[in-house]
């Protein structure tokens, strides 16, 4: 292993320059703004003070996400307690549960919204999570990130919290911020991002966006990363309201990182020979390009560097009346398009010796013999590794429109809204196996049998690699027209209580298809495998998909209440306490569409109940939020897809009681400042029993929900040297949990430390940033593809990346 922990950047972060600190009490580069004078507005139906807010609610400043420089999205959202977040797949692709809900991963009880509408309305499509359409760049004006609470009143399927990015506007002072940064994996990123006035209080524009280029933390081989968005608004305002415009494109390829083998014994994990556990990935180069005929006519050909390359375009209006006699009107709309290729490399299984993968594929004895598929040589690899090469297309749309009447009177405000979205996602899959050597620079072999002769019949068990060409092919689509009337009230009850209650119906209409396969082969193609021996003498495609002409209709309808109550009683300015009872749900996910297409009567809405109550105390140097929850889930679906193309298709009941934490401290008159958030949690199966799919049954109730840490937490510690300087270091703790339901196989617990430091210079700011700095060995999944934990010993598992340093320069103007 490369022990690349980086002492330089601590030094760096620790090194004292010879003047003292300088005492004043706001320093330049100082993360926080005061917390008891933020105004919040997501799951709330008008701006609310946050100490008055009945919700538990995180928010981030762009200056706050600035000083945090994270490498995605989903980096950011660990700082918000009650989310636990894996981040271990890359720029994009990560998984986010909220609150202990279960998943097969991606954002599927939470909806992620850009300004109040979301991103795309379900952010659980298959190989579509949320955090593929939407980046974080120097156009965002601030993050709020919603637990529970009244995200089931404000948007659809999100009974576990909105997470509301809201973008810049210019305002009457043209103003703007430029960035330039670069890493010790090869990254060069430019953001830039300016807003002024077209007409002085009337017409105001912004415009921001980036570009990047970065070879990966892990070692690909190639561009791991490279594109970027742009995305402008132009805001008209007028005496009674405003209407803005705007729009965002989107082009960017991320390479997605899946399992790699690792060494388990209990809680302590170790590098698998030939693989480097902080840098290595089998997402290589050398086995990045597939290119093979197919059972029903023409070539199908792949490029792993093109990874997940979604190109997204949006456009959007946003218009706010006042109609008099304390009524306003707010209409939100937008469009969404996406085409998306995603390409990834998904471990069948682990590594096997080549006699044991020889005999898998009935070659006895000795009579097997693996060569370079590259050079033709011959090899004799330690162990080999089959490896599904995946190859998605989707094709996706949305428009969205949200109309909503607020009334203000003396005591509170009413607020009335329609919402219609509707949306289509098409996908094809085309998924192949290949053959390579289980190391971190992967090459592709060939296998054949030398009992038998070059002409004969099942000589070859590969194609140029390929052992299983084509064998899944899925055609399949999904629309969805949501109409949800939904109504709030804000009541003051006195100057210090406060009721807030909300109701929402949906009445949704799903539905869609998916296409018959056959299986075939090339025997009788007239195809060569090399230009002399036909298909015969190779089993790489005895058994290829071949799409048919049945198309299985399905419809499914939702007619479901959610409501939420909930008392705000602020003791003083300081202090409050508050109280929130909510119902929700969310609606089966794509997978379990098409899983029970054939009798839909076996899905249900998962539905929730939700009850917290919390404490909250906020003044200028110090914040405090206690919040206590306990939750219920039924019907809640299990649809991780194995690496054979088949799903798990389960269902069960969930409980969790938790407490989630978070504060921020600056003391010694703004010498140290503390940032801290964590979670305590139980979550657990309840009435989870049944057959699996060999027919034999299983009783995991009471088991401990998967892939859940039951305590986890950051806490960021800066000290600001001088009012210019500052220097920090983090900790994200991550506990024990189990890879599977069956709570067979442990993921041990670990904790990520990242270091870094900020100067600035007038309008100038130098950073340098350091992510894993101790190249700690953590990892956040098994392999939800395999089906069957194996506990201790080779295991496959996903870590997080391995150190990383990043500087950059930003300028203010």
């Amino acid at each position: 292993m490369r022990k690349k922990s980086i002492v330089l950047l601590t030094g760096i972060a620790t090194f004292y320059f010879n003047n003292t600190f300088a005492q004043e009490t706001t320093p330049q580069d100082s993360t926080r703004s005061a917390s008891i004078e933020q105004v919040v507005i997501t799951g709330n139906s008008s701006p609310k003070k946050k100490i008055e807010s009945s919700t538990a609610i995180s928010t981030f400043t762009a200056k706050e996400i600035q000083k945090q420089n994270p490498i995605s999205a989903a980096a950011l959202l660990q700082r918000v307690p009650g989310f636990a977040v894996e981040t271990s797949g890359g720029e994009v692709g990560n998984n986010l549960f909220a609150r202990g809900i279960p998943s097969a991963g991606a954002y599927e009880f939470v909806q992620v919204q850009e300004d109040g509408l979301p991103v795309f309305e379900d952010g659980a499509l298959q190989f579509a999570n949320a955090d593929n359409f939407f980046r974080v760049d120097n156009s965002v004006s601030r993050l709020e990130a919603l637990r529970g609470g009244s995200g089931s009143i404000f948007a659809t399927n999100s009974p576990g919290g909105l997470i509301n990015f809201i973008t810049k506007e210019g305002s009457n002072d043209f103003k703007g911020t430029a960035k330039l940064e670069t890493s010790t994996y090869g990254l060069m990123r430019t953001d830039v991002n300016v807003g002024g006035a077209l007409i002085q209080d009337k017409l105001f524009f912004n415009v921001g966006g980036f570009y990047r280029t970065d070879d990966g933390i892990r070692k690909t081989g190639f561009k791991a990363n490279q594109g970027g968005q742009i995305r402008m608004n132009l805001k008209y305002v007028f005496d009674k309201g405003y209407a803005k415009i705007y729009y965002k494109k989107l082009d960017d390829r991320n390479t997605f990182y899946l399992p790699i083998p690792l060494v388990q014994n209990g809680n302590d994990l170790k590098e698998f020979a030939g693989f480097d556990a902080n840098y290595g990935t089998y997402s290589y180069r050398n086995i990045s390009q597939l290119n093979i005929p197919q059972a029903g006519g023409g070539f199908f050909s792949r490029n792993l560097e093109d990874g997940i390359h979604p190109k997204v375009d949006v456009l959007g209006a946003e218009f706010k009346y006042d109609l008099g006699g304390n009524f306003s009107v707010l209409n939100k709309t937008r469009y969404t398009n996406i085409n998306m290729n995603y390409t990834g490399i998904f471990p069948a299984g682990g590594p096997k010796t080549g006699a044991e993968f020889a005999k898998d594929y009935g070659i006895t004895g000795n009579n097997f013999q693996f060569s370079s598929v590259s050079s033709g040589a011959i090899m004799n690899p330690a162990f080999v590794q089959k490896l599904g090469f995946w190859a998605i297309d989707k094709q996706m749309n949305n428009f969205v429109n949200d109309l909503q009447f607020n009334y203000k009177f003396e005591q509170g405000n009413v607020t009335a809204g329609f919402y219609k979205s509707n949306w289509k996602s098409h996908q094809n899959w085309n998924w192949s196996n290949v053959l390579a050597t289980a190391s971190d620079n992967p090459e592709l072999l060939n296998l054949v049998d030398t009992s038998l002769t070059p002409t004969s019949t099942g000589y070859s068990k590969t194609y140029n690699g390929v052992t299983e060409m084509s064998f899944l092919l899925r055609d399949s689509q999904v629309q969805g027209s949501l109409n949800d009337l939904y109504a709030n009230l804000d009541y003051n009850i006195t100057d210090d209580l406060s009721f807030n209650g909300g109701i929402r119906y949906s009445r949704d209409f799903y539905k869609g298809y998916g296409v018959n396969t056959t299986s075939g082969n090339l025997n009788n193609s007239g195809l060569t495998t090399d230009g002399t021996h036909s298909f015969l003498t190779t089993t790489a495609d005895d058994n290829m998909s071949v799409l048919g002409n049945k198309f299985t209709y399905w419809k499914y309808d939702v007619n479901r209440v959610s409501f939420t109550t909930a008392l705000n009683y602020k003791i003083n300015t300081e202090n409050a306490v508050y109280a929130r009872f909510s119902n929700g749900f969310r609606s089966p996910n794509e997978e379990a569409y098409y899983n029970n297409m054939m009798d839909l009567s076996a899905i249900k809405p998962v539905t929730t109940n939700q009850l917290e109550v919390g404490y909250k105390y906020y003044s200028r140097t110090f914040d405090i939020a206690v919040i206590p929850f306990y939750s219920t889930l039924k019907n809640l679906s299990f649809t991780d897809v194995f690496s054979d193309g088949t799903s798990e298709n389960k269902f069960a009941n969930t409980t969790n009681m938790g407490v989630e934490l978070e504060g921020y401290a600056r003391l010694f008159n703004s010498l140290l400042e503390v940032t801290f958030n964590g979670t305590i949690q139980d979550p657990k199966y309840k009435d989870f029993t049944g057959r699996n799919g060999d027919g034999s049954t299983f009783n995991y109730d009471d088991n401990t929900v998967r892939r859940m840490p039951k305590f986890y937490f950051n806490i960021t510690p800066a000290i600001n040297i001088t009012k210019q300087w500052r220097t920090y270091a983090s900790v994200n703790y991550y506990g024990k949990r189990f890879q599977d339901e069956k709570n067979s196989q442990t993921l041990p617990a670990f904790s990520e430390v990242g270091a870094g430091t900020s100067y600035q210079l007038g309008k100038i700011r130098f950073a340098v940033d350091g992510t894993n700095i101790f190249n700690t060995i953590g990892i956040t999944e098994g392999d939800p593809r395999s089906g069957s934990p194996s506990g201790d010993g080779t295991i496959m598992a996903r870590p997080i990346m391995g150190a990383a340093v990043r500087a950059s320069i930003t300028l203010d103007f």
